[in-house]
């Protein structure tokens, strides 16, 4: 059997939790930046988990995470 592949767009977006939840970043963040308040966009930097619904199909696209 070969060895599986990780999807690498995945990769690069998701990291691992302790727990083995998975860690994203939030979008929205990358331009048209002036019309959002500050406020938003300090948010905007903070770090969000997976939702529970899609974490198993991106866990499959990375099995050696």
């Amino acid at each position: 059997m070969p060895k599986m592949k990780t999807h690498r767009a995945a990769a690069k977006r998701f990291t691992q939790t302790g727990t083995g939840r998975l860690k994203r970043m939030k979008a929205n963040k990358s331009h048209i930046l002036e019309k959002k308040s500050p406020k938003r966009k300090r948010n905007l930097r903070k770090s969000a988990l997976v939702d529970k619904t899609k974490e198993k199909n991106y866990k499959q696209a990375m099995p050696y995470l």
